[in-house]
Formats: C-alpha cells, structure tokens, sequence
C-alpha cells in the first residue's frame, strides 16, 4: 500500500467520480484552530454553541457538598468557533437536520458508545465534536493517515482535512458488505457486520453476489484513480445497491472474514477457480461475536460522570471522594 493510493481513498476525491450511486454529502474545510481542539487531550468539553442549554435541576443532597475555600475552582471552557459553526449548521439544514459525520477517510465509529442514542446521528457542531474527541480512528485520521505505508521512506503528501456530513440514512448493517478488488478485478466480497447472523444473506447469497458485480462492472471498475482498493456498498429493500465508502487496499483497512495474506497472495487464484469473487458471510449464529468495537469503551458511569449526564452520579461521587479525604485525614492525625 502506497501513501498516494492512501491519498486517492480521501471522500473528496473518490465523491464526485460516484456521487450519483453514493449518498448525498457535503464537505467542509476543517480549520487548524478545529484540529487543534480535536487533539487537545485536556478534559472533554464539548464545543459548538448550536444548542439550547437545558438548566440541570438540583437536589437538596447537593448542597451537602463542601468546597474548600483556599482552593480556586477552574471552570473548562471550550473555544468558540463562529465561522465554523454556522457553516456546518447550515451543510446540516441542508442536509434534512440529520447527518453521518466523517473525516477524510475515518467516520467515528469507536465512539458510539458516548452519544445519548449510541448512534452517530448528529443534529449539530457539538454532538460531532463529541463523537470526534472520543474516537481513535479519528486520532489516527488527524496525527497516522500513512503509518502502514509500505512508501516510509518517501515525504507525506500534504492533507487538508476537512468535515464530510453525509445525509443520514438509516441502514441496516445485515444489507452492508465489503468488496476486495485487485488490479480491477472484484476478487472477494464479505459481510461488514460480520458479528452478526442474517437469515436474508443465507436466503438471497446468489443474488447479493451477483447484484455486486453487476454495480462494480457497471459503475466502478475501472473508473478509480487505482487498480487495488477496497470499496463498501449497500444493498437496500429494492435489491439496488449504494456506494458507501473507498478505502485502500491493505491492512489498514480491515479484512473483516478474509486475512490479508489471503487478499494479497490467494485472491486471484480463488477468483480464477470460482470465476467470480470468494463471498462470506456468517452462516449460522453459533458463530456470532461481540462487536470489534466494543474495545474501545469504558463503563458507562465512567461517561455519565465526564459529561454530566447524570447529576447524582456526580453527587454521590463527589460524597465519596470526600469521606475518603477525611478518612485520611483522620489517619494521618490520630487523636491523642
């Protein structure tokens, strides 16, 4: 895998080549000073003045809590960015008020887990900003985008990282598969929800596979800036088939039911004995896994906590965090 056909798998390069077999987007220009908040390791804030701020109710339990005097309490603001923020709200509206947020390359899939609805349904600047600051993927979008590169030795290419809002839509993971291609030839398709069992792929396989081809001869083969890559589509209700995503070919993107190894070395032969592409998917529920993603979260008091969510959480934590200071305290100064 070369940086340039790294470079080549960017949305706002591979968007206007497919644009109408793909979903509706827009693409905006990510500011320094937006990236520069993205990387910002310090205490989540969420930024974007694009909400009503809802008053947190008080109990009678809250005011039990005492705050030292001689100590100053700090209040973490997030920066403000006008210009920015009236511009992704207007791609929004534009965009029916819902959208699927991405970078150049990564959506924030990792961070589902810390939106309200876990999902990464977004109505504004802040509920994408927390979706970003909570995902690796996008880390690596912004600091790693050539790191598996086999070209190491040669310069990056200069990016310009920009916010791509995609219409949302609502997509069932059973309908959505991962295509290898090699040297222009579709050699393996799999199922991207791979940890889940679909009766209806089991049913319909012959048909998903040859729906597949028929979009891939008709629309892509060929009309990408490379001869190796990987591309992600979607089969609706109606048997048409959508282009969702193009990523590279190589272990940064993963291989889902198929190994590199096989990808690399195997693919042309098993394209060659089966005359049409290798498909797999999961057969039978026995063989159902956890979500992939399931790595990257943290328990879910953890999250209440650092976004406020639930006010007596805090309460009852800030109530321990007390007694333990004065049991220390009361430790270290012993009553004669």
């Amino acid at each position: 895998m070369k940086k340039e056909q790294v470079v080549h798998c960017q949305f706002s390069v591979w968007y206007p080549i497919f644009k109408k077999h793909t979903i509706k987007s827009l693409v905006l220009p990510l500011p320094q000073n937006v990236i520069d908040y993205l990387l910002d390791d310090g205490t989540l804030v969420v930024s974007g003045s694009d909400h009503n701020s809802q008053p947190i109710q008080t109990s009678d339990a809250e005011e039990d809590i005492q705050w030292s005097d001689d100590e100053t309490t700090a209040t973490a603001t997030a920066p403000e960015f006008p210009e920015f923020t009236s511009a992704v709200l207007e791609a929004i509206n534009a965009l029916g008020g819902r959208v699927f947020p991405k970078l150049n390359w990564s959506a924030p899939r990792d961070a589902n887990w810390i939106a309200l609805n876990s999902s990464l349904q977004c109505c504004s600047l802040s509920d994408i900003f927390l979706l970003f600051k909570s995902s690796d993927f996008i880390t690596h979008d912004l600091t790693q985008p050539f790191l598996q590169c086999s070209d190491q030795d040669s310069p990056d290419p200069v990016i310009s990282y920009e916010l791509v809002l995609r219409k949302w839509s609502e997509l069932i993971p059973g309908g959505e598969f991962r295509c290898f291609v090699k040297e222009n030839k579709l050699i393996a398709i799999s199922q991207r929800d791979y940890t889940q069992y679909y009766q209806h792929i089991l049913k319909q396989e012959e048909q998903i596979s040859q729906a597949i081809q028929e979009f891939f001869s008709q629309h892509v083969q060929y009309n990408f800036l490379d001869e190796d890559f990987v591309f992600d589509v979607y089969r609706d209700s109606q048997g048409r088939v959508w282009l969702i995503d193009l990523n590279p070919f190589g272990e940064v993107t993963d291989s889902l039911l198929f190994s590199w190894d096989e990808l690399m070395s195997g693919g042309e032969t098993a394209y060659q004995q089966q005359e049409g592409p290798a498909f797999r998917y999961t057969t039978s529920e026995v063989t159902v896994q956890p979500s992939p993603c399931l790595s990257y979260r943290i328990p879910r008091d953890f999250v209440d906590l650092s976004t406020g969510e639930d006010a007596f959480k805090l309460v009852d934590f800030l109530k321990l965090k007390k007694s333990q200071q004065e049991e220390s305290e009361e430790e270290e100064n012993p009553t004669q």
